[in-house]
C-alpha cells in the first residue's frame, strides 16, 4: 500500500489544524486558582450542561461531570449528558445504595455555579 506525499502532507496539515483546540483545553482547579469567576449553570451548544468560567476577556466552557445531583429531602435528578433531566425517588435510590452519598452535589449548588471540581469535566474555549 503506497500513501502519496499529497495525503500525508493533508493529513498532517488537518492534523496540525485540529491541535490547537486540543491545547487550548484547561482544568477546572487551574482556572479556579487564577480567580476565574463562575456563571450560572447552563445549556452549551450540544445540549449538555455546563458553566461560563471567565475571568475578563478569556471565557471557557466547562462541562457538568455529575450524573446525579439531590433536589430535596424525596427528590432528585439523574442528568443525562444530552441535558435531559430525570426525576428520581430519593428514598428508593438511598435504599438501594445504603444510604445518602455525600459525594452527590446539590442540584440548587450546581444551578447557582456553587461546585466542587469533582462535579466539573473539562473546560474548552467559548465562542
Amino acid at each position: 500500500m503506497h500513501i502519496s506525499f499529497k495525503r500525508l502532507l493533508a493529513a498532517a496539515v488537518v492534523g496540525f489544524g485540529v491541535m490547537p483546540g486540543i491545547a487550548q483545553a484547561e482544568s477546572f482547579s487551574k482556572l479556579a486558582q487564577q480567580d476565574y469567576a463562575v456563571g450560572k449553570l447552563t445549556k452549551g451548544k450540544a445540549g449538555g450542561y455546563g458553566w461560563v468560567v471567565s475571568n475578563g476577556s478569556n471565557r471557557f466552557f466547562c462541562r457538568l461531570n455529575a450524573s446525579l445531583a439531590y433536589v430535596s429531602k424525596k427528590e432528585m435528578v439523574s442528568i443525562l449528558a444530552s441535558g435531559r433531566l430525570i426525576k428520581l425517588d430519593r428514598a428508593a435510590f438511598e435504599a438501594s445504595i445504603g444510604g445518602p452519598d455525600p459525594s452527590i452535589p446539590q442540584w440548587s449548588d450546581l444551578q447557582a455555579g456553587r461546585v466542587k471540581p469533582t462535579d466539573v469535566g473539562s473546560c474548552t474555549p467559548a465562542r
